[in-house]
């Protein structure tokens, strides 16, 4: 890589970055130009940003660690080994490291765990002209965003809050108090992400202030760092429903062995819930043995009744990350649910029958009772993919009120659950409507 040093630039670097080792990529920062590789360091991931700071050569590692805005480097700081924080630490400054302290008191996934204490803070006697002078005064470095001043009283407490743009705007002899709009929206110390996320949402502030019980403002959220956030979490939720554990980390990053642990647990969960389709097959063994035609349509109908479990589960399992729904909503849900089963199961249910028909008109596949087998599989659909729907819609509602997470109700184990019920369905509908004939 050193032989290639005076051409290499940050976009090599990224797509690269994937494929190199831990050494390369510092290896990669050191040929980056200083102010290119600070900004590419910045982008990283807090736990590529601790592997790098780790790897580093001691005597730099200040210089790097001191780059970081106070909640950035608790999150690199949570994200290295538990052996190596308080040397991680000590590379701070004093007033930097006792911020950081502060917030590694928080939980990870609490609006104090991702606040930044830096904010601009305005007293409401100042003019605008005063408010103005003071906050150019002030490093750049002292605010994590420039968008919002906040107005304190003496103990702290959150009086309002003022754009720039308002204060730049406003008469030189206004007083903050009278420019600034006195009901902010707030989040408190133990919110959990994903409520400050749907709050971002709603609300349209690219920064909310973080209060505790007496309103005193500790730090603010702001709009970048619910981003990383939002990814995280849809991250996790899309490999929970894929049937797995969340990674955690990178896929091309972590270990082999442990990504097997994580995903062989839920697949061998799946795979003895499977079973019980083969044992369902054995019960049915008398009615296979005198309608093998029956046999022929099994796949169909339990894939059908597990994508409807699929997709409804889906969609409930995003509405609830939304904030669309909440426990409450289950019985809106269900009902919404049968009515959407029914149809579905009736639209599939319509073109099985066709098919069924036009195949025996063409081919003769189905013998003298075709028409009978053709209901027995528009029935049975009609009630597989409605009981699918059903289960799919309710799993996340019941594992919610349980107290785990709704994303576990992944779309696999949904459609495990209802392979065994639809064989069922469909020989039960297959018994009373064939009975006497192929039965």
């Amino acid at each position: 890589m050193s032989e290639h040093a005076e051409t290499l630039s940050a976009q090599d670097v990224r797509e690269a970055w994937p494929l190199l080792s831990v050494a390369d990529r510092v290896e990669a920062l050191h040929l980056l130009p200083r102010h290119v590789a600070e900004d590419l360091l910045l982008e990283l991931p807090s736990r590529e940003q601790a592997a790098l700071v780790l790897t580093i050569p001691a005597e730099e590692r200040r210089s790097w660690m001191r780059l970081l805005p106070p909640d950035d480097a608790a999150d690199l700081i949570q994200a290295a080994p538990p052996d190596k924080r308080e040397m991680l630490l000590s590379l701070l400054d004093d007033p930097t490291q006792k911020g950081v302290r502060g917030l590694l008191a928080y939980q990870e996934d609490e609006a104090g765990g991702l606040m930044d204490p830096r904010f601009a803070r305005l007293r409401p006697e100042m003019t605008a002209e005063e408010a103005i002078a003071y906050l150019r005064a002030q490093p750049r470095s002292a605010f994590a965003t420039l968008y919002y001043a906040y107005v304190l009283d003496k103990e702290q407490r959150l009086l309002g809050v003022v754009s720039f743009r308002e204060l730049i705007a406003a008469p030189k002899e206004a007083r903050v108090s009278d420019t600034m709009e006195r009901n902010v929206v707030t989040v408190t110390e133990d919110m959990g992400q994903e409520k400050v996320s749907q709050l971002f949402s709603r609300s349209g502030l690219l920064a909310i202030p973080v209060v505790d019980a007496e309103k005193r403002v500790k730090g603010i959220v702001t709009i970048d760092d619910i981003v990383q956030v939002v990814n995280e979490v849809a991250t996790e939720d899309i490999q929970k429903i894929g049937g797995s554990e969340a990674l955690g980390e990178p896929y091309l990053n972590i270990a082999f062995g442990r990504m097997l642990k994580k995903r062989a647990g839920w697949l061998s969960a799946l795979f003895l819930g499977e079973m019980l389709t083969a044992t369902a097959m054995g019960f049915f063994e008398k009615e296979i043995d005198r309608a093998v035609v029956l046999a022929l349509f099994v796949p169909l109908i339990i894939s059908s009744g597990g994508n409807s479990g699929s997709q409804a589960t889906s969609l409930v399992i995003r509405a609830m990350a939304l904030g669309e729904l909440r426990l409450r909503d289950w019985f809106r849900v269900i009902r919404r649910e049968l009515a959407s089963g029914a149809a579905l199961g009736s639209i599939l249910g319509t073109i099985g029958f066709l098919r069924i028909e036009i195949w025996q008109h063409a081919f003769h596949t189905y013998g003298e009772h075709h028409v009978l087998v053709a209901l027995t599989v528009f029935a049975s659909l009609i009630g597989v993919v409605t009981f699918g729907t059903l289960a799919g819609s309710l799993l996340p509602f019941v594992l919610r009120r349980l107290g785990f997470d709704p994303a576990s109700a992944s779309a696999p184990f949904v459609a495990t659950l209802v392979d065994v019920t639809g064989l069922i369905i469909y020989f039960t509908t297959a018994s009373a409507i064939l009975r006497g004939t192929l039965l």
